[in-house]
C-alpha cells in the first residue's frame, strides 16, 4: 500500500467554516502543458477620469452628482439588488415552491478620489479610512431593525465583475443572513459548544504552529491559504484576538489591518505583475442582535488566476456537478506568494 502524502496523491480536504469538502489534485501540476506565463500591456489609467461615475464632481444616474470628496466617499447604490421599502405576502406551494419578500440596503464605497489607485498602491493612512469606513458603515446599516447582516465585499478587476476601475467596494445590508455566513455561524456554533474556544483562533493556532501556509502577518493579523482553499491562490485574513465584527477592533487593529491588506495585495499585484483580479469580503457577526457564540470576524481573498495574468481558475463540469476540486495545493500557493515582494512592482 503507498503511503499517503499531501503534495503527491490526491485526496479531499475539509472546510471546517461550511463542512464542506473540496478535492486536491497535485500530482496535475505534473502534466506537460502548464500554460504559457504572459504579462499584460501596463494598464494606465489617469488621477482623474472626467467620464468615471465614481470620481469626484462627476455625474451618476438620476442627475446625481458626486461630491469634491478627499478621502472616502459613501454613497447609495443607484441601481441597488435590494430595496427598503416593507413588503407582505409570500408564496409557498407544497414547500416546493417557496418565495418571500427582503428587505435591504446597498451602498458604493469609494476607497479614494484618484481613479488610478487600488489598495495595494494607496497610503496607508488612506487604508485606515478605509477600514474605518467599513466599521462606520456595519454601525449604521446594522442599527436599522429591518437588517439582520452587514457584508462588506470589493470586487476587483474586470475578470470578477467589476463594473468600473476606480477603487470601490460594496455594502449590501440584508434582513436575512446569506447562505455562506450561515453556514459558517453553525459550524462556528457547534465547534464552540464542543470546545469551548472559537473555530478560526484554534485553527489559526496551528496555521502559526504549521508555518507553511502563511503568506504575511504582524503583531495583530495573519494572511494564509486555508487548507481547504479552493481558489488557486485563496487567502483568509484572520485577527489574533477573536474579536467578532469590524467596529470591535481597536485602534491599533485597525493601523494593523491597514497594514496587512497593503503587503497582502501588493503580493498578489508582484505574482504575475498585473492589478490581480480578486473577489474579497468579510465575514461578521450578525446584527439581529441574537446570540452567536464563536463568531470571529475574518476576510476571504477569492483570485481566480491560475498559472499567468491569462489563465484562470474556472469551476465547471465536476466542480459544478460535483465538489470545488484544485491542482495546486494549498502549501504551494502559500509559497509562492511569501516569494513575491512587498514592494509594488510598479515602484
Amino acid at each position: 500500500m503507498v503511503a499517503f502524502s499531501l503534495t503527491d496523491h490526491p485526496h479531499r480536504r475539509l472546510n471546517p467554516l461550511t463542512g464542506e469538502w473540496v478535492l486536491v489534485s497535485p500530482h496535475r501540476t505534473r502534466r506537460p502543458w502548464q500554460g504559457q506565463v504572459e504579462k499584460l500591456p501596463p494598464e494606465i489609467r489617469p488621477r482623474y477620469d472626467p467620464g468615471c461615475y465614481l470620481c469626484p464632481g462627476n455625474s451618476r444616474a438620476g442627475d446625481l452628482t458626486n461630491p469634491p470628496y478627499e478621502h472616502t466617499f459613501v454613497f447609495d447604490n443607484d441601481f441597488a439588488a435590494l430595496m427598503p421599502q416593507p413588503m407582505e405576502g409570500a408564496v409557498n406551494q407544497a414547500g416546493l415552491l417557496r418565495a418571500e419578500p427582503v428587505q435591504g440596503l446597498c451602498r458604493v464605497l469609494c476607497f479614494s478620489p484618484r481613479h488610478d489607485l487600488t489598495l495595494a498602491e494607496m497610503a496607508l493612512p488612506d487604508i485606515r479610512r478605509v477600514v474605518d469606513a467599513w466599521a462606520q458603515q456595519t454601525t449604521e446599516l446594522g442599527a436599522l431593525p429591518f437588517i439582520g447582516y452587514v457584508q462588506v465585499f470589493e470586487n476587483r478587476g474586470a475578470m470578477m465583475g467589476a463594473s468600473n476601475p476606480h477603487p470601490h467596494g460594496q455594502i449590501w445590508a440584508t434582513e436575512a443572513i446569506p447562505n455562506e455566513p450561515a453556514k459558517e455561524m453553525q459550524q462556528q456554533a457547534a465547534y464552540f459548544t464542543a470546545h469551548g474556544r472559537p473555530l478560526l483562533l484554534d485553527y489559526l493556532d496551528l496555521e502559526l504552529t504549521a508555518g507553511e501556509r502563511i503568506v504575511c502577518a504582524n503583531d495583530h493579523w495573519v494572511a494564509l491559504t486555508p487548507f481547504w482553499a479552493v481558489w488557486p491562490f485563496e487567502t483568509i485574513l484572520l485577527p489574533r484576538r477573536p474579536v467578532a465584527a469590524l467596529p470591535a477592533l481597536a485602534d491599533a487593529e485597525r493601523d494593523a489591518l491597514a497594514d496587512v491588506l497593503k503587503r497582502l495585495t501588493t503580493r498578489y499585484d508582484n505574482l504575475f505583475e498585473i492589478s490581480f483580479p480578486y473577489s474579497m469580503g468579510w465575514h461578521q457577526r450578525p446584527t439581529d442582535g441574537k446570540e452567536y457564540p464563536g463568531w470571529m470576524l475574518h476576510a476571504h481573498f477569492y483570485p481566480p488566476l491560475l498559472r499567468s495574468a491569462t489563465v484562470r481558475k474556472f469551476m465547471v463540469g465536476f466542480e459544478m456537478l460535483g465538489e470545488p476540486q484544485r491542482d495546486i495545493p494549498a502549501e504551494a500557493a502559500a509559497a509562492r506568494l511569501r516569494e513575491c515582494s512587498e514592494v509594488h512592482y510598479r515602484d
